[in-house]
């Protein structure tokens, strides 16, 4: 059998067969990918230059060659844009190991890193939960003992602010202004921006029934207003804290009620809330400076997530396309039969 060019089957076994799993220490599965998507590319270079394989070389690969190859696998085959990408990333490490190995080649992995990778459609779906699965998260908390009690302000809080866990972690008793017609919380944000977020009246009463509980000083500005006692010793609160006691209420809570999600983090307190206000219809350039996002676009979530929500059973039904595709053997015994097998690709 005449190979036109032996290097290009050399670099592909040896890629496959021992820098993969030898030097990368890559997993079976992750090898496997890469695999089939240098076969189905060297299977396509064969169709659309109607040659068989021993006849194909470096110097088909080409920006021109890779940029069909990726229209093919979007038009013909219906792969997702993630999919696609990630064909172009292996054909692209591939051959930059080759042009690592053999200089020479290295102009053929510069020009095919002109190629670019296809845009992703921003995620547009927001984790969240329903009021009725609030009340069933909140309900769990027991006031009658002291960390069912600040457990359940916490949460409220959390709610009522819309705020990171973060920012309510880092909040001093003093940051809650509740003698103005209108009280509020001053909340320290990302990158050191502070802003002023409107609370309700009953927060405020589930505040002050909690500084009386925990007999806390409202003019405290030096020690955190969420606290663990350890051997005597007041400590901040940490976010383990909080995962734990969320974790707990919300499977208890989700045994009861089915609106509750399987898993509840405290950034579904303020997802939940923003589109609760979305939807009551707060404008977006409040609710964004009302949440401390830096630039409109990111509170743009939330307009978008009705009818994200909308199309979820669409996008369920329509399913995701493999990665990886099993393309057609060769006839048993021809010579391309051979040259796969000895290049790691049957």
């Amino acid at each position: 059998m005449k190979i036109k060019d032996p290097f290009l089957f050399e670099q592909v076994r040896a890629y496959l067969q021992v820098y993969l799993p030898d030097q990368r220490m890559c997993s079976p599965k992750t090898i496997k990918s890469y695999r089939e998507v240098l076969r189905m590319f060297l299977d396509y270079l064969c169709e659309s230059l109607q040659l068989p394989l021993q006849k194909i070389g470096f110097g088909d690969i080409t920006p021109e060659a890779v940029s069909g190859f990726l229209k093919h696998l979007a038009e013909a085959r219906g792969c997702m844009t993630p999919t696609v990408n990630h064909h172009l990333a292996a054909i692209r490490a591939f051959l930059k190991y080759t042009g690592m190995k053999e200089p020479a080649y290295m102009d053929c992995y510069t020009k095919v890193q002109q190629v670019p990778f296809l845009k992703t459609e921003k995620k547009l779906t927001v984790s969240h939960f329903n009021e009725n699965a609030l009340n069933a998260i909140l309900n769990e908390a027991d006031p009658k003992k002291k960390t069912g009690h600040r457990d359940l302000f916490f949460m409220i809080l959390l709610y009522d602010t819309g705020a990171r866990d973060s920012e309510i972690l880092g909040l001093h008793p003093a940051d809650i202004v509740t003698d103005k017609k209108a009280p509020y919380v001053y909340i320290r944000g990302k990158g050191r921006k502070t802003r002023t977020v409107p609370i309700m009246q009953k927060t405020v009463e589930h505040y002050q029934s909690y500084l009386k509980r925990f007999r806390i000083d409202p003019m405290d500005s030096d020690n955190t207003l969420f606290f663990t006692t350890m051997h005597g010793r007041r400590q901040k609160m940490s976010d383990d804290n909080v995962a734990r006691f969320l974790k707990k209420y919300a499977e208890a809570a989700h045994m009861k009620c089915s609106d509750v999600p399987g898993k509840v983090t405290p950034h579904m307190f303020r997802h939940s809330r923003a589109l609760n206000l979305y939807r009551r219809g707060m404008p977006l350039p409040l609710i964004s400076e009302w949440l401390g996002h830096s630039d409109l676009e990111t509170t743009l979530i939330y307009a978008y997530a009705d009818t994200e929500m909308k199309r979820d059973a669409i996008n369920k039904a329509m399913g995701s396309n493999h990665p990886l595709y099993m393309t057609e053997a060769a006839p048993e015994g021809s010579d391309e039969d051979m040259l796969r097998q000895y290049c790691g690709l049957g």
